[in-house]
């Protein structure tokens, strides 16, 4: 009787999505145990990949929208809807990502998450009530304004008049109107995935810590940073919602704090969220071996990385289940990874190459490393 192995890598960032892992990790299998059963569960932790990985792994549909990005300019970004047909998930940085500016054009006193609220409407749009949102990526610092603004709350200063996008303006604000925002947002629920605990203002707030990484001089963190903080009494006096000190309000650019404002939502670390929606513990019943993996494995996998989640997934249901991962690049200290249940790690680089010649051939890596270790396990 063959042998069950469970694969469920994340992504191999610019070579491979986490399902065309699989694909290559059963190939090599099959090689070496042609009669093993794959078992096919993509993974990502709530970062990029997450919002494949996820359909990947459910069936589900890919949408293609055009939003507005980080500058104010149209974008064209994507959404997943899982084979339940009720839940979306949403990587902000589709939207609003960093990799929207450029190294002169980013600008936080201006850019806004108002496209990752767009995707938000256009989901609940189409009647989904769960909404999985992951928000790491951002370009922005506007705390969340923009997201909130496109499904209907607004911003006003002490004029009447709407404020412009962005952190900048944030110290200018008086007045939060909720009179248009959508009446279906109070029957939806968002479930954040971020590992992200920094409050949303002082020096491990949003401005000080990530500010920087988008183009905050030290003067422009000290204004974002008394925006943010002004904007938050506003929404404590205003809607009774303290947000300054809350962890994670400090994701995404004040992002987090938004989405504990203006919606309801919950934080969770992203690994988790995945683990739960591709049902990775049930699918862990019964199975010989658990192969993981991502782009680049060291001792911070340990900190919320996919396979890390997989590996305390596995011995969670057995400990009898080997875990092994297979990595592109194997880093520091990679040793403290096997107190924490991976069984064995391998690198799929054959010898010296070019990084680019590597990324293209990783399918390939990757099935000739799987089907090594097949060999290695046959009774």
């Amino acid at each position: 009787m063959g042998k069950t192995f469970l694969l469920a890598p994340d992504s191999f960032k610019e070579s491979m999505t986490a399902k065309e892992v699989c694909e290559a990790m059963e190939r090599g299998i099959k090689r070496a145990v042609p009669d093993a059963e794959c078992i096919h569960v993509p993974m990502a932790d709530g970062g990029e990949g997450t919002v494949q990985s996820l359909i990947d792994a459910t069936s589900g549909t890919l949408i293609e929208k055009e939003v507005t990005g980080p500058l104010g300019t149209p974008v064209l970004a994507r959404y997943g809807i899982l084979g339940d047909g009720k839940t979306g998930v949403i990587e902000m940085a589709s939207a609003s990502g960093i990799h929207h500016v450029t190294k002169e054009t980013k600008n936080p006193l201006v850019t806004t998450t108002l496209g990752t609220g767009e995707l938000i409407r256009d989901c609940i749009g189409r009647g989904i009530t769960s909404i999985i949102l992951g928000i790491g990526g951002s370009a922005t610092n506007d705390g969340g304004t923009g997201m909130a603004k496109a499904i209907g709350y607004r911003f006003l200063d002490k004029n009447g008049q709407e404020l412009p996008l962005g952190g900048g303006y944030l110290g200018e604000l008086d007045r939060i109107e909720t009179a248009e925002v959508m009446p279906q947002l109070k029957q939806v629920s968002i479930l954040v995935a971020s590992d992200v605990t920094n409050p949303l203002c002082g020096e491990r707030g949003a401005s000080a810590v990530f500010g920087p990484q988008k183009g905050a001089t030290p003067d422009m963190v000290k204004q974002l940073d008394r925006n943010l903080l002004h904007y938050s009494m506003v929404v404590k006096e205003q809607l009774g919602i303290e947000i300054a000190e809350v962890p994670g309000a400090g994701a995404a650019g004040g992002l987090g704090g938004g989405l504990i404002a203006f919606t309801n939502s919950t934080m969770r670390k992203g690994i988790e969220i995945v683990i739960e929606y591709t049902q990775l513990r049930e699918k862990l019943q019964g199975v010989d071996y658990c192969f993981t993996g991502e782009g680049g494995i060291d001792f911070q996998t340990k900190f919320g990385k996919a396979p890390f989640g997989v590996a305390q997934a596995a011995k969670s249901v057995d400990p009898r289940i080997k875990v092994i991962a297979l990595a592109g690049y194997i880093g520091k200290d990679v040793e403290t990874l096997y107190e924490v249940g991976f069984d064995a790690i391998f690198g799929i680089v054959p010898g010296a190459a070019e990084l680019e010649t590597l990324l293209t051939q990783g399918q390939d890596n990757v099935a000739r490393t799987a089907e090594s270790i097949a060999r290695l396990l046959q009774d």
